[in-house]
C-alpha cells in the first residue's frame, strides 16, 4: 500500500487531506512543518510527500531543498497559494516534482497524487538504454554520461529514459507531460521546462555538449548537434 507524508500547518486542511487519501486506500502520515517532517521521511520512507509552502519553523521550500541536498529522491508535490509564474518556478526549482495551487478541489488532488504514484509503481523496461555517451539502466536506476555518474531523481530518471527510448525523435510537450508526469488532465509547461533544465545541468556538468535540444513551438529532441 503506497504511503504518503502530508506536511501542512493548517489543521483543517491536514485533516481533510488525510481523510481523502486514506479513503483512496493510501497509508497517510502527517506533520505540521518541515522540521517535524524530516525524521518522518527517514522513519516512514514515504512514496510521496505533499508539502505546503508556507509553514512555521521550516517552510516547504526549505524542507524540499534540505531533502534534495541530502539526495533524497522521493516524489514531492508542493501546495501553494502563490499562483504567480515566478512562484511556481521557485517551487519547482527548490526540487519539487510538481505543484498544486490553492484552493483546489479534492478530486484534483486525488488525480494528481495517483498520477505521481504511478511513476513510483511503474515498471519501466529493464533493457538498458543508450545514446551518444549516455547510458541508463532501469533495473539498477543507474545513469552515466561517459565516466560521470548521474544522480537523478525519479522524475529526472523517467524523463531521461523517455528521451533515450526515442533518440532523434521530436517529442511534443503534451506527449512528454503525459508519459512522465501522467498528465491526462492537462499540465503546465513550467514543470517540463524546469526539469529539462535540471537534466541539462547534470548532463553538461563537465562541459559536455548539449544533447537535449529545444524544438521551438513543439517540444524537445535528444540528438547531437
Amino acid at each position: 500500500m503506497p504511503a504518503v507524508l502530508i506536511v501542512d500547518d493548517d489543521p483543517k486542511l491536514l485533516k481533510m487531506l488525510q481523510r481523502t487519501l486514506t479513503y483512496e486506500g493510501l497509508t497517510v502520515v502527517t506533520a505540521t512543518n518541515g522540521l517535524e517532517a524530516l525524521p518522518l521521511v527517514q522513519a516512514e520512507n514515504p512514496d510521496l510527500i505533499i508539502a505546503d509552502w508556507m509553514m512555521p519553523k521550516m517552510d516547504g521550500l526549505a524542507f524540499v531543498r534540505r531533502l534534495r541536498d541530502e539526495e533524497n529522491k522521493t516524489l514531492i508535490l508542493m501546495l501553494t497559494a502563490r499562483d504567480a509564474i515566478e512562484n511556481r518556478v521557485e517551487g519547482l526549482e527548490s526540487g519539487a516534482d510538481d505543484y498544486l495551487v490553492k484552493p483546489f478541489a479534492p478530486a484534483e488532488l486525488v488525480a494528481r497524487v495517483h498520477a505521481m504514484l504511478r511513476r513510483v509503481e511503474a515498471k519501466p523496461e529493464n533493457q538498458a538504454a543508450a545514446y551518444a555517451d549516455i547510458r541508463l539502466d532501469p533495473s539498477t536506476h543507474e545513469a552515466k554520461r561517459g565516466d560521470m555518474d548521474l544522480s537523478l531523481t525519479v522524475t529526472e530518471f523517467n524523463l531521461l529514459h523517455l528521451f533515450l527510448r526515442h533518440p532523434r525523435q521530436v517529442l511534443e510537450r503534451r506527449q512528454i507531460l503525459s508519459d512522465v508526469w501522467g498528465y491526462d488532465f492537462g499540465g503546465d509547461d513550467n514543470v517540463l521546462e524546469i526539469y529539462v533544465g535540471y537534466l541539462r545541468k547534470k548532463l553538461e556538468a563537465e562541459g559536455q555538449p548539449r544533447l537535449i535540444q529545444t524544438v521551438r513551438g513543439i517540444g524537445y529532441v535528444l540528438r547531437e548537434e
